[in-house]
């Protein structure tokens, strides 16, 4: 595939064969605007939800708390690690600026149902992928991604609280440099075919 191959919006089908996120620090303007944002999510919450539950919340994120988002995790991280060398809190500092545009997907299970959890995070994470589709279908560039701030609580409670889980942050914009393909599974070694074992 080369570049104008990827997320062709032609038809749903040529779209989903070429469906391609993008690099977060590959993202500039113009992204996604709040009304934009709306939009996107509304699409999203068409999403496979058993019970009707919407166990999942999406935090939009400003341009102008960027530095205050960067400080909090930064501040979390030297909490886990002391000493914590310059390029690791540098890298924290850069993620929380990339994108014009930074989601934070929440997964926010509800307690009092008899849904299973699983089922209730399986949604969640269909949820963020109906995101990044719904945000190329709006000709934005989407990547999902997660990484030492999504799995810590202090970072979580700065967007909720327990029980709920980062389940990634969502960078949208418009990619800056072309998008490659990355090596996929042959489908043979996904797919096989059930042989089940004959009846004693």
């Amino acid at each position: 595939m080369n570049e104008n191959q990827f997320n062709d919006l032609s038809s749903p089908a040529a779209y989903l064969t070429s469906r391609r996120s993008g690099r977060p620090r590959n993202m500039i303007e113009p992204g996604p605007n709040k009304s934009k944002i709306a939009e996107i999510v509304s699409i999203a919450l068409r999403t496979p939800d058993h019970g009707k539950l919407a166990p999942w919340r999406v935090v939009s994120v400003a341009p102008d708390q960027r530095s205050t988002l960067a400080s909090s995790i930064k501040t979390a991280y030297l909490k886990e690690k002391p000493d914590a060398r310059r390029m690791e809190l540098e890298a924290l500092e850069t993620m929380a600026h990339q994108a014009p545009t930074l989601l934070v997907l929440l997964s926010s299970p509800v307690e009092s149902t008899k849904i299973p959890l699983w089922e209730q995070e399986l949604s969640c994470g269909a949820f963020a992928m109906n995101i990044i589709h719904a945000a190329h279908a709006k000709g934005f560039v989407g990547g999902w991604i997660t990484g030492w701030p999504a799995f810590n609580a202090d970072v979580r409670d700065l967007f909720g609280s327990s029980p709920e889980k980062i389940a990634g942050f969502l960078y949208l914009g418009t990619s800056n440099a072309e998008l490659v393909e990355r090596p996929r599974p042959e489908v043979d070694d996904i797919l096989s075919l059930w042989h089940p074992a004959p009846l004693e």
